[in-house]
């Protein structure tokens, strides 16, 4: 007796749609990226009104930064993998907002430092992130270019970067200029590697998990593009 097995449909790509559907999937994408940058910002705001940002800092800043990192990557792992594999849309949202918390509470004790050292930087540097970002897409979605060879190079670059970094805690050396400014050139490698995938390879239904990957190539960017500018008024 013969047994028939269903075989799982493949996710249909965005870029396979209609227009009218993928003009949707984009819409809700970038709605969510910008809910999720002003849900940043207000959690960052509310943190330095209400004092627990100086608490957070200064645990942070006396504490082992490596345990903060590796809190921090499996929190984005998780995150991620919910994100963009999970069909319940509360647990893609569940992800969204844990990881944008996450990301709140890493960036603290910078943007303290940055705030009562260097008045005005941190402005400057999101202007400066908006910028490129808005630039960055703008290229993606005039060129139609398929993006998606830059993913070997984004993953080879995100694993130096992690021994760089992992190192220099180790062993106590700065990451220096150089280093930042290549990150920032990593940052927009990510935004143009996403926008290309949000244009062609997601499913219509994984728009949170677009935007989370959206969102955290914008974070990186921003943290790096901080970095300089604080560099920068050190010299």
């Amino acid at each position: 007796m013969s047994q028939s097995f269903d075989i799982p449909e493949r996710p249909i790509p965005i870029g396979e749609r209609d227009t009218e559907a993928r003009s949707q999937f984009i819409s809700r994408t970038y709605n969510h990226l910008m809910a999720s940058i002003v849900g940043f910002t207000l959690f960052e705001i509310w943190l330095f009104t209400t004092g627990a940002a100086e608490e957070i800092a200064r645990v942070l800043l006396s504490g082992s930064w490596l345990l903060v990192l590796g809190a921090f990557i499996v929190v984005g792992w998780i995150a991620t993998r919910v994100a963009h594999s999970s069909a319940n849309i509360g647990a893609q949202y569940a992800a969204l907002g844990g990881f944008v918390i996450a990301e709140g509470i890493i960036f603290v004790p910078m943007l303290y430092i940055a705030n009562t050292n260097f008045p005005g930087v941190i402005e400057s540097a999101a202007f400066t992130t908006l910028a490129g970002f808005v630039g960055l897409t703008a290229v993606a979605f005039v060129t139609r270019k398929d993006f998606s060879f830059l993913r070997g190079m984004l993953m080879f670059g995100g694993v130096l970067a992690l021994v760089a970094i992992v190192s220099s805690l180790l062993f106590g050396f700065e990451l220096g200029t150089w280093f930042s400014v290549a990150m920032v050139g990593l940052a927009g490698a990510s935004i143009l590697y996403d926008t290309s995938a949000i244009l062609r390879d997601y499913p219509e239904d994984r728009y949170v998990g677009a935007a989370l990957q959206l969102f955290a190539s914008v974070a990186m960017m921003f943290w790096y593009v901080l970095r300089l500018f604080m560099s920068s008024q050190n010299d």
